[in-house]
């Protein structure tokens, strides 16, 4: 009779705080997920669809299947837009497969300073 018998502790014992306790981990889980993962997501996407709103003739874009081409035509009423990819040769894709607006590189600082010319 050396050893103590041990007795499980009473689920009541415990009270909300024990369940509190054990929620806690999934709640700071649950948190971290959507500030790093859905917040960021959803942002994006909400980028893309102004983005797809705001196309234009002459903007030079990037279909999802890597074509280059700038369009010639977008009709507002479908979602179908008309893009260059070549001179004289056309193609009709879908606005939702744009995956980007290519834009012009920014202008180099052409002007030269006043005392640089000088020199």
């Amino acid at each position: 009779m050396w050893i103590s018998p041990a007795y499980a502790q009473d689920a009541a014992a415990g009270g909300t705080g024990a369940v509190i306790m054990q929620l806690l981990p999934l709640i700071l889980i649950f948190a971290v997920f959507y500030f790093l993962l859905i917040r960021p997501q959803q942002k994006k996407m909400k980028e893309h669809r102004t983005m797809l709103q705001a196309l234009k003739r002459n903007d030079k874009v990037i279909t999802g299947g890597g074509i280059v081409g700038t369009i010639s035509k977008v009709r507002d009423d479908s979602d179908e837009i008309e893009v260059e990819i070549a001179p004289g040769v056309r193609i009709t894709v879908l606005r939702g497969t744009i995956s980007s607006v290519v834009q012009p590189p920014a202008a180099a600082n052409d002007a030269k300073p006043a005392d640089a010319a000088k020199s």
